[in-house]
Parts: structure tokens; sequence; C-alpha cells
């Protein structure tokens, strides 16, 4: 397929999702919101992908929703709002619920709409001159994008209410250390650090991986009982496939395990 504002890449299993606005700061617009969402859809559902990658082209990773079409559109503000909305909420949906690992590679700021959908990434690295701010409020408006589900989770409700009162700006290593992010990294660093990580996560077993991520996300809406007996359900199904077997085998032997994704 081919796209307007994202670089789509396959490589060594890795499908690599670049926001592609760099002289609006990835900001999102409609082409932007809608092009990702389709991106997601394709790495989802390409089986040849077993790790997808979110990342920013040139200084920014995403500057969050484009203020100026805001301005452009406010006799149809609600509309626009809605449509971009929903392309940005399809693919923050996707990320969450596809079995493949999501790594989101924050090379720059994280602002507002950018910012909420780096925290619905499984994993978050960053580059040291990362920033993180969520930036709704100097304009008036409340989150989206996942953040007010994601944020009281990760930091605590009353974290996640500075971060949206006073518009405070995170430093990497300071998103680090409030569970936001993963991984700091030198920017020139960065994203060789990125490249060996997804190429860790894609020769792991997905399918493994798929059930644990659905898991932790079920957790907060379950009893202990209910959570266990879907645990049991989760890695029963495990036990028939391809990697299990092969991973159950190989560390009998005591030998090194190839995954395959089956």
């Amino acid at each position: 397929m081919a796209y307007e504002t994202v670089r789509y890449d396959v490589k060594d299993a890795v499908a690599t999702i670049t926001l592609n606005r760099p002289e609006a700061y990835n900001a999102l617009n409609l082409s932007l919101g809608r092009d990702l969402f389709h991106a997601t859809l394709e790495a989802d559902e390409d089986h040849a992908v077993r790790c997808i990658v979110v990342t920013g082209a040139g200084k920014a990773f995403c500057a969050g929703g484009d203020v100026k079409d805001f301005n452009d559109s406010a006799e149809r503000i609600g509309i626009l709002i809605k449509e971009l909305t929903t392309y940005l909420h399809g693919a923050v949906s996707r990320f969450a619920r596809t079995a493949k690992p999501v790594v989101m590679a924050v090379n720059g700021v994280a602002a507002g709409g950018g910012m909420s959908l780096a925290l619905a990434g499984d994993l978050v690295v960053a580059a040291e001159s990362a920033r993180f701010t969520m930036a709704y409020s100097k304009i008036a408006a409340s989150p989206d994008g996942s953040s007010s589900y994601f944020l009281p989770r990760m930091i605590g409700l009353r974290r996640a209410l500075e971060l949206h009162y006073t518009n405070r700006v995170l430093s990497a290593r300071e998103a680090m250390d409030w569970g936001l992010v993963n991984r700091v990294h030198p920017d020139a660093e960065f994203p060789g650090a990125v490249a060996a990580l997804a190429k860790e996560l894609a020769q792991g077993p997905t399918l493994a991986f798929g059930r644990a991520k659905l898991l932790f996300h079920q957790s907060t809406q379950e009893s202990l009982e209910t959570q266990m007996e879907l645990e049991a359900q989760a890695i029963a199904a495990s036990g028939h496939t391809e990697d299990f077997k092969n991973g159950v085998a190989a560390f009998a032997k005591k030998q090194s395990v190839v995954f395959h994704g089956r």
C-alpha cells in the first residue's frame, strides 16, 4: 500500500512505521492518522512480521494533533477531531491487541497525542534528547489517544493529573524513573539499540508474547480467580504450539532454541 505521511518498511521480520511529517514535527492530521491506522493493520496482518516499531522522522516523535488544522477547521472542529481520533484510536487498539511486540522508539519530543501514542506501546525506548509532555491543557483540550487509560495505571492518578494540569515536561530519564519508558540511550546509540531490541523480539516466541500481552491487559478488570483461569487456558494453548514443543525439547537437552512464531 502506498502511504503519503508514513514510511512503512519490513526487514528481518520487523515492521518499522515512521511518522513522516518532519516539517510539522510529525503532528497528527487526517492524512497521518489514516496512514498510521492502515500501516498498523498491515503490520498486524502480515505473518512475516513478528515485531512492530513506531518512530518519527526528523527531530520529533510526534507533536500531537495538528493545531493549525484545528484552527483552520473551527467551524467543523468536532467532526475533524472525531474523525482523527477514530484513526488514532483504531491504531492504538490494534497495537494493544496484536500478538506482536510493539516498540515505541521515541526519537524526540512526544507531546499531546504523540505522548499518548508512545504510551500505547508494549515497550518504550527513548533517545536521551526525547521529551514527554501532555500539552492538551495548553489549548484547553482533554486527553485522547489512550493516555487517560494508561497514565493512571502506569504512574497513579495524582501524577497523571499533574501532567495534564501543569504540562510538566519530562526528560527521557525522568520518564524512565516514572515508569513511562523502559530504556534510554544516547542519541548516537539510539537507532542501533532500537534495531537490536526489535531483532531480539522478532526472534522470540511470538504467540506466547501475544498471550502474555492479552493477559496483562485483561488483569486490570478481572478477579484473581478469573485471571488465573485465563492464565490456565492461555498456557495450555501455548503447549500446542510449535515454539513451545521446540523450546521444551531444547531446554531438556540444554540446547539453544530457534523460535518461528508458530
